[in-house]
């Protein structure tokens, strides 16, 4: 049984396999008394600084909430030093966590990563098939982001998927360039984040670090595709988010799953498999063991 009588959630499934805490992952997390197998983070890039961009063939601001202006090197430093510390504490010995960044704030991620004693695996690159132009015509199109992956210990191993990773990539090592669309718009249907990532990235990166029933956090949910994700792959998920907007998103879109023709419907859709029903064969080979499935309990 895991004490966590002080945090109420916002949403619990009825499955029990997808929780959303709301709050200030800051202020959540060092009252989250449980270990996970795998954090996917896509903390604040800081990029709102009143620029300009093209969405849908539209001009667009860039700004995203206040929650994503930049206070200067400093302050991301700390930023993500204060999070990945709390995070680190929150995973098991032979967890791993994916980070996904930019320029802007990657290379603080990467420094800290070192710096807290994680040990970093890769760096995949994250090739997005259908980028959006650039604006001022003065730069190469911005068409990448970059995911770092990390384990908790230099010296205790992590947990790869090697087999399927090949069986995706036509039977060859699969390479730290991943080509893959960016956010489609069936994946909206519960309605819009601002910096909402696509089903294939997610479902690869969770399929590729965990195994069934693993637990999977996102201390930055947003809309929870890491959520969705992880229950389309089995594996169980708590997010923390504090805009009670994207946390309606979030529990909207895990209502929406429980349904199991969209749910079939969404493993066929998600890109970056050999065929559409490559994703459900697999999952009905993989072994699943849900011996522990009610060891997370909240007492309210």
């Amino acid at each position: 049984m895991i004490n966590v009588s002080m945090l109420i959630p916002y949403f619990s499934a009825k499955d029990k396999k997808f929780y959303l805490l709301h709050g200030d992952t800051m202020k959540v997390l060092p009252q989250l008394n449980h270990k996970f197998d795998m954090v996917f983070a896509d903390p604040p890039y800081f990029l709102s600084n009143d620029g300009l961009s093209i969405q849908n063939g539209q001009i667009v601001s860039v700004n995203k909430g206040n929650w994503d202006r930049s206070q200067g090197f400093d302050f991301i430093n700390q930023f993500n030093r204060e999070w990945l510390s709390l995070v680190r504490k929150n995973m098991k010995d032979d967890a791993t966590i994916w980070i996904s960044g930019t320029m802007h704030n990657i290379f603080s991620v990467g420094q800290v990563l070192t710096e807290l004693g994680f040990k970093i695996l890769n760096i995949i690159t994250w090739e997005k098939t259908n980028p959006p132009p650039n604006f001022s015509c003065r730069y190469f199109t911005y068409s990448t982001e970059q995911i770092i992956w990390a384990r908790k210990s230099e010296k205790i191993p992590h947990y790869y998927n090697y087999e399927l990773m090949k069986q995706l990539n036509g039977n060859k090592q699969m390479r730290d360039v991943w080509t893959l669309p960016a956010i489609a718009p069936w994946e909206k249907s519960c309605g819009k984040h601002p910096t909402q990532k696509p089903l294939s990235v997610l479902t690869r990166l969770i399929l590729a670090s965990t195994k069934p029933s693993a637990w999977v956090l996102d201390p930055f949910t947003g809309s929870s595709t890491t959520g969705i994700a992880a229950n389309l792959a089995n594996r169980r998920f708590i997010g923390i988010e504090q805009e009670i907007e994207f946390l309606k998103i979030s529990q909207a879109r895990k209502i929406e799953i429980e349904d199991p023709l969209i749910q079939e419907q969404y493993k066929q859709k998600i890109k970056g498999f050999n065929t559409k029903n490559e994703l459900t064969d697999y999952l009905i080979k993989e072994p699943n063991t849900l011996s522990d499935l009610n060891n997370f309990i909240y007492e309210i």
